[in-house]
């Protein structure tokens, strides 16, 4: 059902209300992200968006599109390449580098801005979901099912 070199890729622009709601829900106020001021006067010369908001867009890759919904997470790894600046649109990428069993995948995920640029290189292992799983999951999210 899965293949060794399968892909998607889910793209998102990054806002100064996903910074904000991002540093509401998680806590993580770090004025490199939230201060004009604060951040004119860091390497980066402006405020940047937090680092797990943007390995988000590789959870949504995964979780919405390969291998899609009822698929769970088992490990990801992040290795952080370049800043990502508000109004930057990322692409996240992941592709599929073993099948390690019926219950497993290895993963490459990468994350890339507008001017092709690495923003993040990871890899991830995901169970895959059960054979049936996705189609519920899917039906039920879009409120024909009921709720879980």
């Amino acid at each position: 059902m899965y293949n060794v070199g399968d892909s998607a890729e889910f793209t998102k622009v990054f806002t100064e209300e996903d910074v904000f709601l991002f540093a509401g829900i998680t806590g993580d106020r770090n004025p490199v992200h939230t201060s004009k001021e604060f951040a004119s006067k860091t390497r980066f010369k402006e405020r940047i968006a937090h680092g797990l908001l943007t390995a988000g867009t590789i959870s949504a890759a995964i979780g919405m599109k390969l291998p899609g919904p009822g698929c769970l997470y088992l490990s990801q790894t992040l290795e952080f390449k370049a800043p990502v600046h508000l109004g930057d649109e990322i692409t996240a990428r992941v592709e599929i580098v073993e099948v390690v069993s019926k219950k497993r995948l290895r993963m490459k995920t990468q994350c890339f801005n507008q001017d092709k640029v690495m923003v993040i290189d990871g890899e991830a292992i995901i169970v895959p979901p059960r054979q049936g799983e996705e189609a519920v999951r899917t039906t039920k999210s879009n409120g024909e099912g009921g709720t879980e």
